[in-house]
């Protein structure tokens, strides 16, 4: 038999059968079904942003007076109401909404208030309806506001003895504010939750400008915001979201590090991405570690509770790098989740794809016909009552001639005829001075009285005739009439109506609205994340084992020379603060290694604390090998800057004496693994980094206290591939180079400033009475002496270019700081052993010196110190005899 061919059928005379095609009767009853289900059941309406089971729910709620202020019901009485009159489905589906509009982890904003076992973020299943109770929220309550006033279309219900609202009359963007999910036959629609404050401030901008631009409503509206908070991790998906409806958008947990008083370090879960349970999470996490696939974790468990919320801790093994197992959360768990957004919902009746501006233009034209028809609700109810006060009126005017009328009367409906003759025959009018306040054209009253005023006199009580009564009614009067004229100004006038809606709708935000719960972490090629950080000057400490952390500079008070300093970071016995300098929040550091590596790293990345806090270990930041260690830091205003990197060079040296020079360019390329700065020979470490312009001298120093000076340009550039070339020569074995900096003789504010291990020191300018006092030499030569070494001395450990107008920061090993203004140091020659800078305690010693712009204003809680008698130590001293230095 062919395809799709129609067979014959054999009929008896009393039947009458139709031949269809089935292949089309498939098609259309598919269709028929699909549309069903899109309209019907798996899609919202983006008026209320409600599915029809939710609308029927709240209704059946409100219709049975479950409202906030009133005690729970039964959640198993509400779903027979809802199944019995609205929604014929089965108790299962009917349940399953309630749970989840009363889930706080799965609702941006609830709509109902559940008391009992609801379930929770792990997964585990609610209660049975016969052991919950449930009750509206007062959100839910400014969702079915006005609905008793003609607001929305009713239709009848699936066995048309009951009316059921066709939508409800919302106040709050619902589908914006709570997103929504469903599979339809299709079709799908997946939209996120948003915060009620910014949706609504997105609504008043469009209100005030109906002409606005989707770029511009993101300035209000920014991203999704979820229940469960997190963090959303990039924005182009949501901008593609925001402006065609759909993206995609990819939400991380919020985690943090914390230290174990072991020394060991946890990683701590404070929230995870949406519709993420803390169970799976945790055994994905220990399935991980068992399969070998996530190294350096010893332990996870879930400690969440309903008390402190989300808490997962990760316990790491001693040698883990916590920044690289946070990554490798990321990456293998659904501690990073991305969400496909889909804003599809019924528009008219049809389906649509929706942008931003679509949701909130199609919310905002919702509330003005809602208020239309509840301005003309109001104004009808209003005028019916303004008549039956008319009547009253017109009735105690003519009091009693309308008792004797009633006297008179056999039956009330002959008393009310005969009140309607009367009235009209002698044209009963109310006082023209009632309406005084109130244009009459508001209002139009008729000669005599209406039957319904007739029938509303014969029902006055008598206790409303006194002159009492009489006032209240006259007052009542004026007051709807006052009402009438401005209910009747508000439906001549579109603008009055929006003005009415942004008024609403800041009110609902009054009450309900809140903070985001969301944090939003913008991409490196998405914006300049310096526009939204604070351009301020912190200083940025480093211990020796490697642990950093920037502190506004406010927090290093001023001492004068010879105080004991203060607190600067605690530490471990063996560390101490190695690098300690000034950077702007905005600026790029570059970090080179002991073994010649360059790393790049913003300085608002790096963890704020407190003075005296330890901070975060380097590794976490930026992905050092375990064997090696930051030697040196260089502060770069902006590496975009084409002409300052081309004419800039980074300047290197070794502790053998090896500089090497290469141009800024070479490091403008940021590589989260790092680049080779320079090679470093065996035996060997990369000492000190310089940033210069080429045109400078160079001076090297070494712990015997000998130093070199020569021009920079003896150096030339190389790649960064390169060794490089000696600067000055170094015994092998007894010395080292300790430091080197960039001098300009030209340059009269600047000396030479060195610090022994001991804590003495001295400035020394570069010429003195027209005579440079460290010669020009060539490089690689031994250099001349900078500072008298000494066994009280100790060993040289700094050397710094300062000017007076900044101050000096002494790092001991012990963790103590002094702060001390340079001009307070005296000058002497470079062959003298300077002053005490500072008071040392036994077996301490300086571990690094720095300097930083002198403030004008010091803090007020300086602790005053006594300048106490120190001498003067410098007299030239010869390389066997020692000037004696003693402290009274």
């Amino acid at each position: 038999m062919e395809e799709n061919q129609i067979t014959p059928l054999e009929t008896n005379d009393n039947d009458r059968i139709i031949q269809v095609n089935i292949e089309e009767q498939m098609k259309t009853a598919y269709i028929d079904y699909s549309m069903s289900v899109i309209v019907g059941r798996a899609l919202p309406d983006i008026r209320d942003g409600f599915k029809p089971v939710h609308r029927r729910v709240l209704y059946a709620m409100n219709e049975l007076g479950n409202n906030s202020n009133k005690a729970y019901k039964k959640a198993a009485r509400i779903v027979g109401e809802v199944m019995g009159k609205y929604h014929p489905h089965g108790d299962a589906s009917i349940y399953d909404t309630l749970v989840r509009m009363a889930q706080e982890w799965t609702m941006r904003y609830t709509m109902v208030d559940g008391q009992g076992n609801f379930g929770n973020q792990d997964g585990d299943p609610p209660a049975a309806m016969r052991y919950t109770e449930v009750r509206l929220e007062r959100i839910a309550e400014a969702m079915l506001e006005d609905i008793e006033k003609e607001t929305v279309d009713f239709q009848l219900n699936f066995d048309d003895s009951l009316n059921e609202p066709t939508v409800l009359p919302t106040r709050i963007p619902q589908l914006l504010v709570n997103g929504s999910s469903g599979i339809a036959v299709g079709m799908a629609t997946n939209m996120m939750p948003h915060n009620l404050s910014e949706a609504i401030d997105g609504c008043v901008a469009y209100i005030e400008n109906r002409a606005i631009e989707i770029e511009e409503l993101m300035q209000y509206v920014k991203a999704p915001d979820f229940p469960t908070g997190g963090v959303i991790y990039g924005m182009e998906g949501v901008k593609q979201a925001m402006m065609t409806g759909r993206g995609r958008v990819v939400v991380r947990g919020k985690c943090h590090i914390e230290t174990k008083q072991s020394g060991r370090e946890q990683i701590i879960i404070t929230a995870v991405p949406y519709q993420v349970g803390l169970d799976a999470l945790t055994d994905k996490i220990g399935q991980l570690v068992n399969d070998k696939i996530i190294d350096g974790i010893a332990h996870v468990n879930n400690e969440s509770n309903n008390r402190e919320g989300t808490r997962i801790v990760v316990d790491l093994k001693r040698d883990a790098i916590a920044n690289v197992v946070i990554n490798h959360l990321f990456k293998f768990t659904e501690l990073q989740t991305s969400y496909g957004i889909n804003n599809v919902a019924l528009s008219k009746g049809r389906p649509r794809i929706l942008n931003l501006k679509d949701l909130i233009s199609e919310f905002v034209e919702f509330r003005m016909d809602v208020v239309i028809r509840r301005t003309k609700f109001e104004l009808r109810k209003a005028k019916e009552r303004a008549h039956l006060l008319e009547g009253y009126l017109k009735a105690l005017d003519h009091l009693d001639e309308v008792i004797r009328l009633i006297r008179d009367s056999r039956t009330p409906d002959e008393a009310k005829e005969t009140l309607i003759n009367k009235s009209r025959e002698e044209n009963w009018y109310l006082n023209e001075s009632l309406f005084a306040e109130i244009d009459q054209t508001f209002y139009n009253q008729e000669a005599g009285l209406s039957e319904a005023q007739a029938k509303a006199i014969l029902e006055l009580r008598l206790q409303r005739l006194t002159g009492m009564e009489r006032d209240k009614i006259v007052d009542e009067f004026n007051d709807i009439m006052r009402t009438i004229a401005r209910l009747t100004a508000l439906l001549g006038s579109e603008d009055l109506r929006y003005d009415l809606i942004k008024t609403e709708l800041l009110e609902i935000k009054e009450k309900f609205g809140d903070t985001r719960k969301s944090e939003i972490q913008y991409l490196a090629d998405e914006m300049r994340i310096e526009d939204l950080i604070e351009d301020e000057n912190v200083i940025i400490t480093i211990s020796h084992l490697g642990y950093i952390k920037r502190t506004s500079a406010t927090e290093y008070r001023q001492q004068r020379r010879g105080g004991r300093g203060a607190i600067g970071s605690k530490t471990r016995e063996e560390d101490y603060v190695e690098h300690l300098f000034v950077a702007s929040t905005h600026h790029t550091l570059l970090f080179f290694t002991e073994k010649g590596r360059c790393y790049w790293l913003k300085v608002y990345e790096i963890p704020e604390g407190e003075k005296s806090g330890k901070g975060r270990a380097i590794q976490n930041l930026i992905q050092i090998p375990a064997d090696d260690k930051v030697k040196a830091i260089i502060d770069v205003k902006n590496l975009d800057d084409k002409e300052y990197i081309n004419s800039h060079y980074i300047l290197l040296c070794t502790k053998k004496g090896i500089i090497k020079k290469t141009l800024l360019e070479e490091f403008s390329r940021p590589r989260q693994n790092g680049v080779n700065a320079i090679t470093v020979v065996d035996g060997d470490e990369l000492l000190q980094v310089q940033m210069t312009n080429g045109n400078n001298e160079i001076m090297m120093a070494v712990k015997s206290g000998r130093a070199i000076r020569f021009p920079e340009s003896k150096v030339r550039s190389t790649g960064r591939g390169a060794i490089g070339v000696q600067g000055i020569d170094v015994e092998d074995g007894t010395d080292e180079v300790i430091g080197m900096i960039c001098v300009n003789k030209e340059d009269a504010s600047k000396t030479i400033l060195v610090v022994s291990e001991k804590g003495y020191g001295k400035r020394t300018p570069l010429v003195s009475e027209g005579e440079d006092v460290y010669r020009i030499t060539n490089r690689g030569g031994k250099g001349v002496k900078t500072i008298n070494v000494t066994e009280k001395t100790g060993k040289l450990v700094g050397i710094l270019n300062v000017s007076e107008k900044e101050d000096l920061i002494i790092t001991c090993k012990s963790g103590i700081t002094l702060r001390t203004p340079v001009v307070n140091i005296k000058e002497a020659g470079r062959n003298t052993q300077g002053v005490i800078l500072i008071r040392l305690d036994e077996g301490d010693e300086i571990a690094a010196i720095s300097t930083i712009e002198e403030e004008e204003v010091i803090e007020n809680e300086i602790a005053e110190i006594t300048d106490e008698a120190l001498p003067d130590t410098t007299q030239p001293a010869s390389d066997t005899d020692v000037a004696d230095t003693t402290i009274e």
